[in-house]
């Protein structure tokens, strides 16, 4: 019995990398042109929306989406989830219409095809070097100002298994009050359980997610990035609990 889930984890996770690059294959000379200008990219995001809701369906990930609020078309945003598993980028797409922007690890552009588009549509950043972080202010006011969102999953990484939210990094934070958009925390509940960073773990299943009511910037300074960050935490961490108590 061991053995046979041992087989199932195994031909998941190879079934999982065929969905991801399938679509693109398929996709390419359209994905090539949608990126060949910098005000095609919301045509490029409906793509992509295709793309992760192809991968969801074809793992069996059966996906439910509360909002308490309803992100208005034609205004900015920043978007931020916690970070448990390498569907989350997907769910986000999935639970945002909003044309937005990944905040993202530079480490992903090494993923062979996927990383040919993830490095020219996403903003990299190395954590490690400070010159990395602070470009990433730069690219990012350029796409806000251009009318899209950012998206950033705050705990900087995906913490260690025992942990339920790590700690937010002041970055999405700050550039959301630089900016005056509003916050919108998302909680995705079951991403862990159903395809963590664990190899031999996972399955198909429910896929719950909350989004939360949004946090107004209207009027705040950098001296109040600390009480956003704690405030937007403390929702999320809540709904967990409440989630999986």
């Amino acid at each position: 019995m061991i053995l046979f889930k041992y087989i199932f984890w195994l031909l998941y996770r190879i079934w999982f990398y065929i969905l991801v690059t399938l679509p693109i294959l398929v996709l390419f000379p359209i994905l090539l042109i949608s990126i060949s200008k910098e005000s095609w990219y919301p045509f490029f995001f409906k793509l992509a929306r295709f793309w992760a809701k192809f991968i969801l369906i074809g793992m069996g990930f059966v996906y439910s989406i509360k909002r308490e609020q309803i992100p208005e078309q034609d205004k900015s945003y920043m978007f931020i989830a916690n970070h448990t598993s390498m569907v989350d980028i997907m769910l986000m797409l999935v639970s945002v219409k909003n044309p937005f922007v990944f905040v993202g690890k530079a480490e992903l552009a090494k993923i062979p095809l996927f990383g040919f588009f993830y490095k020219r549509t996403c903003i990299l950043v190395d954590r490690n070097s400070a010159k990395s972080r602070q470009a990433v202010f730069l690219r990012a006011q350029r796409r806000l100002k251009s009318g899209l969102s950012i998206c950033i999953f705050p705990e900087g990484g995906v913490p260690e298994e025992h942990i339920i939210l790590d700690e937010f990094k002041d970055g999405a934070f700050r550039l959301a009050i630089n900016h005056q958009i509003p916050i919108v925390p998302i909680t995705f509940a079951d991403n862990k359980k159903r395809f963590s960073y664990t190899f031999f773990s996972g399955g198909p299943g429910k896929m719950r997610v909350k989004v939360h009511k949004f946090l107004s910037t209207e009027g705040l300074t950098i001296e109040n990035t600390k009480t956003l960050n704690e405030n937007a935490r403390t929702i999320i961490l809540n709904q967990l609990q409440q989630f999986n108590p």
